[in-house]
């Protein structure tokens, strides 16, 4: 009896195996619920300050694949009304400059971008830092360097990134150009010019105003010479002379330079002269010499396109919007720990300021200023 019993156990199973459809796990789980995705995550920007570059980069986010605009925060209500209706922002999305602080408990924005005077720079980011949000601030991103320093202890309290609109640091032409140095293209670098330069139009507008600037050309143009030399060459200075001259100064009063020339010297040996004027049109060059070739980028860092000429032929990388890479390079480092070729950290945007403060410096007194940035 027991066998038979066993038997006829086996033959029900058999004919219900017959009887019954092939039942396939993995296409019942996707019937019952969706499977996670690998999507990325998605970067929600407010941006601070909604003059002509705060446009261009909400323009340009709108090409972006993981970086949305989701907020305003300006001092003007005009431009909040018309911004919310141009880009459908909520009305719980937009924040003045006295109240932006509230948007601690506002989950529509992971990240403020700052894009205000450079004085007003400090202040805003360590309120970001406190709402608990990540700040990118536009460059130069204080108006010395203990400033600077401030910004960046206060968002490792915070817990938050701080990041520096460095759009160059992923511009495709100037990454192969790094990319050849550090492939020994050009051999040993010896030499690097950066020449910076535009003539300057309303006197009343902030960048001349000291108090709100920091300083005139050198913190608006000089800066992307100064970072220029620093991953064309991919050293960091360790001294720097300067000379200033003026040809109007009414216009470019006490605190507002007009003109700098400076040098930088590098533990290689290779050595650095740029400079930084709204005192001429048409300057926007980047020129590399090494012992076995050179690279001249012409323009360098305008809006685009950014073009070059090696010893091995012409830069033909693709053309793209500047701040739409950085924008989406961005929400990676952010979210995916992405590690970019050069860095745009608040402790790069602090060795920057470092360098200006020298070159003021070496201004005022004449003298070969040292530096330590590493």
């Amino acid at each position: 009896m027991k066998t038979r019993r066993i038997f006829l156990q086996k033959a029900s199973l058999s004919a219900l195996a017959l009887a019954t459809p092939t039942f396939n796990t993995l296409s019942a789980m996707t019937e019952s619920f969706t499977l996670p995705t690998n999507e990325p995550q998605i970067l929600r920007v407010a941006i601070m300050g909604l003059g002509s570059y705060g446009t261009r980069v909400a323009e340009a986010i709108q090409k972006c694949t993981r970086t949305k605009l989701t907020g305003v925060i300006s001092g003007t209500p005009s431009k909040v009304e018309d911004w919310k209706k141009k880009y459908d922002i909520p009305a719980k999305n937009c924040y003045n400059y006295e109240n932006f602080d509230a948007v601690k408990n506002n989950p529509d924005i992971d990240a403020i971008y700052v894009i205000t005077p450079n004085a007003l720079h400090k202040d805003q980011v360590i309120r970001v830092a406190k709402a608990g949000k990540h700040a990118i601030c536009e460059k130069p991103m204080a108006v010395n360097a203990e400033d600077g320093q401030a910004m960046v202890d206060a968002c490792k309290a915070a817990g938050v990134q701080l990041l520096i609109g460095y759009r160059m640091h992923f511009e495709p032409n100037t990454l192969e150009v790094i990319r050849m140095r550090k492939a020994g293209e050009f051999g040993d670098i010896r030499f690097f010019q950066g020449l910076c330069g535009f003539v300057i139009g309303d006197p009343t507008q902030w960048r001349l105003d000291p108090v709100l600037s920091g300083g005139g050309a050198m913190m608006d143009i000089g800066i992307y010479a100064i970072n220029g030399a620093r991953y064309m060459i991919g050293e960091e200075p360790v001294w720097v002379t300067a000379q200033e001259t003026k040809s109007n100064p009414e216009k470019f009063k006490e605190g507002i330079d007009e003109t700098i020339t400076f040098q930088f010297g590098f533990p290689s040996g290779a050595t650095a002269s740029c400079l930084s004027t709204y005192y001429m049109n048409y300057l926007d060059k980047f020129y590399l010499n090494g012992s076995k070739g050179w690279v001249e980028m012409k323009p360098s860092t305008g809006y685009g396109p950014i073009k070059g000429e090696t010893h091995k032929g012409p830069l033909n990388e693709p053309i793209v919007t500047h701040q739409t890479v950085q924008m989406d390079e961005m929400a990676a480092i952010i979210f995916d720990g992405k590690k970019p070729e050069v860095p745009v950290n608040g402790e790069e945007g602090v060795k920057d300021m470092k360098i200006i403060d020298a070159i003021f410096k070496a201004v005022k007194t004449g003298e070969k200023v040292s530096l330590k940035l590493t």
